[in-house]
């Protein structure tokens, strides 16, 4: 599943991958309206970067520590299950900023970006995203028709998780996972959707140079949320380890 002034301002996630202070797909476009003609050089602080990266042995071993279980039943599962979509009301450490989670994303993972005056300068209008799973460079523009071609994705898509745990969670775990950065990415809108529910033993970035962090990524989401992963996807997740 699955976005990228004078002055420019960049933004830079360092991705993946250890469990520390926490970073949900993007089932659909971006906001609605037409682009505001006005833009800022001073965007709201951005996120800080939500996990540290570790090496493939250390990938490995966390995900050794995983359960290994079947796919629930997905009997129940509804997007609103997850709360509120890109609510600020979060309990995670970048949480509680003012601006909305989609719109944070934004900020770290494009350059060059543009804000709307106003309202902490949160509602990011354009920027450029080197997107990790396409390898592709692709420019943003908010509007209508334009907003779908940078999603934000659940690097551990939500319907994955609610079988393989979430569904035992209350509302209010749900929602940070649904908004925690280090679970999310903003990406290329068709990528993000040829992904859908995907786990690793179904989907992998075609980029195949961001794939060991993609997974690294994954690993360290479902160990520090205690989700669980089929057979074949700890297989998928340790073959890709096996190559970097």
């Amino acid at each position: 599943m699955r976005g990228r002034a004078a002055g420019p301002v960049a933004l830079i996630v360092v991705v993946a991958i250890a469990g520390l202070t926490w970073i949900g797909v993007n089932t659909g476009g971006g906001e609605q309206g037409k682009a505001p003609s006005m833009t800022t050089s001073a965007p709201a602080p951005p996120l800080s970067s939500p996990t540290t990266p570790v090496s493939p042995s250390t990938a490995q071993a966390q995900l050794d520590t995983l359960d290994v279980k079947g796919r629930a039943p997905k009997t129940g599962y509804e997007r609103s299950e997850f709360g509120q979509a890109w609510t600020d009301d979060v309990t995670v450490a970048q949480g509680r900023n003012g601006c909305d989670t989609r719109n944070d994303v934004l900020r770290r993972d494009l350059t060059a970006i543009t804000v709307k005056p106003g309202s902490r300068e949160c509602v990011v209008l354009s920027g450029i995203l080197l997107d990790p799973y396409s390898g592709k460079t692709i420019d943003f523009m908010r509007g209508e028709k334009t907003s779908p071609a940078v999603q934000i994705d659940h690097v551990v898509a939500m319907s994955d998780a609610w079988q393989k745990g979430a569904a035992q969670w209350d509302r209010a775990k749900r929602t940070d996972f649904a908004n925690d950065p280090a679970n999310l990415q903003a990406t290329d809108g068709p990528t993000n959707q040829k992904k859908g529910n995907g786990d690793a033993a179904t989907w992998l970035p075609p980029n195949k140079a961001y794939r060991c962090t993609y997974v690294s990524r994954q690993i360290a989401v479902k160990a520090h949320y205690g989700l669980w992963v089929t057979a074949a996807e700890k297989d998928a997740m340790a073959r890709t380890l096996a190559t970097c």
